[in-house]
Parts: structure tokens; C-alpha cells; sequence
């Protein structure tokens, strides 16, 4: 699989601009040929809009759905959403969205780990389910910034069979280092492809802190980006997969016998 990271630099709190923009830069994704498309967590408005959030609130994920429905057809490729600021049964959530080649909405996630050092979970609802979808007849997870913290939400995805993990931020360049460590630490100790698309620029006084990449199961990147927006391209190859399970088998070898989670 073919995969295309951008590494976008949203506009704060204009998700009109936002949208002709993430549609922009798809477009100029797609000449790289891409089999999938990832954008960065609240792209629609950026990392977060206090004032006004539930105004600047894709409602339902309508726009969203509309737009990205009709680029992955037309364009041919699937589409990783990244999150978008959402509103749904009159709660705020920060939503994912999994669009296939055929134009159709397969998937969705809620961030299910809300930032509590940033104040995100005085205005967002938490998730409540983690999400797999099968693209190209791969099996596919999707987390959110803050998620890539918890390392049994990741394990879980593993266990229900992904071999492709993509990972939408907005990770802040003052802990860039830890951004780096979690996403080829998950890589490797699952044995997956990870995709880690962050955003860059500055909201607010928050500089975001880009370095997206492609992460191979060996914790080996494949292609990575600096600070600034830019696309980021790289193969993945599922056959690595196989090769280290079959080598270094550790869900063969673990001792669940041994472990309680609480």
C-alpha cells in the first residue's frame, strides 16, 4: 500500500479556508499516486477554538462526508480524515473519518482519550469503542494524538488483526521527542505499519511540531517530514508482517496467563 501523509498547516478557527485547503493539498497528494490519503487531527479548525467551537462544529460530519466522499472517488484512492471538531447528538467530539476508493464512508472514530493537560475534555465527549476497517483487504486501525500514549489501546487494535496503524495529530514541537519514541515503539512492539501524520504551524501560541512519518514494523522510517507542511510518500509492504511474526513471534510467545489489566 501506498500511503501519502500531509502534514498540513491549518488555518485556526476558519474551517472554510481549512476545507479548500485539505482539498488542495489531496489533490496534489493524489499525482504521487497514492493507494491512501492522511491528513492531521482538527484540521477543520484547528487545536481548538474555545470561543465558539460549537459554531465552527461540523455538524454530524456532513461537510466532511460530502467533500471527501467525492474526492476519494474521483481521485480514486482511500482517505484517512484525520479528526475534524464535530458535533453529534448535541455533543462535541473529535471524529475520524475512513473513506474507501468508491467514494463510501466506511468507518469512524472518536478520540477516546481526551488531553486532559489542554483542557479537551472540558468540551469534547469522549469516545467509547475502538474502530478497525479493512482497506484494500488490509486490516486498518485509527487513534488519535493523545491515544498514541496508551499503549493497551494499541495492543487491542493488534490483537483484532491490524497490520496498518494511522496515527492524526496535533503534537506540539515542545514534546516532539516523545512523538517520535511512541510511534516507532507502537510500531515495534506490535509488529505493524504505523502512519503518524502530525500538523505543523502555530495555533494560538502552540507551535505544532510536523516530523510526520512512515514507520515500518521494524521501527525502520520509511519516509518522514521536517517542521513544515509538506507530503510525505512511502510504500508498505505487507509481506514485513509476515516475515517478523514468523520470526520474532511475540503473540505466540506472550504470557496472558500472567497479565491484568485494570
Amino acid at each position: 500500500m501506498r500511503i501519502s501523509g500531509i502534514q498540513m498547516n491549518m488555518e485556526f478557527a476558519n474551517p472554510d479556508n481549512n476545507y479548500k485547503k485539505a482539498e488542495k493539498l489531496i489533490r496534489l497528494a493524489a499525482k504521487e499516486n497514492p493507494d491512501t490519503i492522511v491528513l492531521p487531527e482538527t484540521w477543520n479548525t484547528g487545536f481548538f477554538p474555545i470561543e465558539n467551537i460549537k459554531e465552527l462544529c461540523d455538524k454530524n460530519g456532513k461537510q466532511t462526508i460530502k467533500l471527501f466522499s467525492y474526492l476519494s472517488k474521483e481521485l480514486n484512492v482511500n482517505i484517512i480524515a484525520g479528526s475534524v471538531v464535530n458535533e453529534k447528538e448535541g455533543e462535541i467530539y473529535n471524529t475520524s473519518y475512513i473513506f474507501n476508493k468508491k467514494g463510501e464512508c466506511i468507518a469512524e472514530y472518536d478520540k477516546t482519550h481526551l488531553f486532559s493537560f489542554m483542557h479537551e475534555d472540558d468540551y469534547f465527549k469522549k469516545g467509547s469503542r475502538v474502530t478497525t476497517f479493512e482497506l484494500d483487504g488490509v486490516k486498518c486501525g485509527v487513534i488519535i494524538c493523545y491515544d498514541i500514549r496508551f499503549l493497551e489501546l494499541v495492543r487491542t487494535l493488534a490483537l483484532q488483526g491490524i497490520k496498518i496503524l494511522f496515527v492524526v495529530a496535533q503534537w506540539p514541537v515542545s514534546r516532539i521527542k516523545h512523538w517520535e519514541i511512541l510511534n516507532e515503539a507502537r510500531a515495534i512492539e506490535n509488529q505493524i505499519f504505523v502512519a503518524c501524520v502530525n500538523s505543523c504551524g502555530t495555533a494560538e501560541e502552540t507551535i505544532y511540531g510536523g516530523h510526520s512519518a512512515l514507520i515500518n514494523p521494524w521501527g525502520e522510517t520509511i519516509a518522514k517530514a521536517s517542521y513544515k507542511e509538506e507530503i510525505i510518500t512511502g510504500d508498505f509492504d505487507m509481506k514485513v508482517v509476515d516475515k517478523i511474526r514468523n520470526t520474532i513471534n511475540v503473540y505466540n510467545d506472550r504470557r496472558t496467563d500472567l497479565y491484568r489489566y485494570r
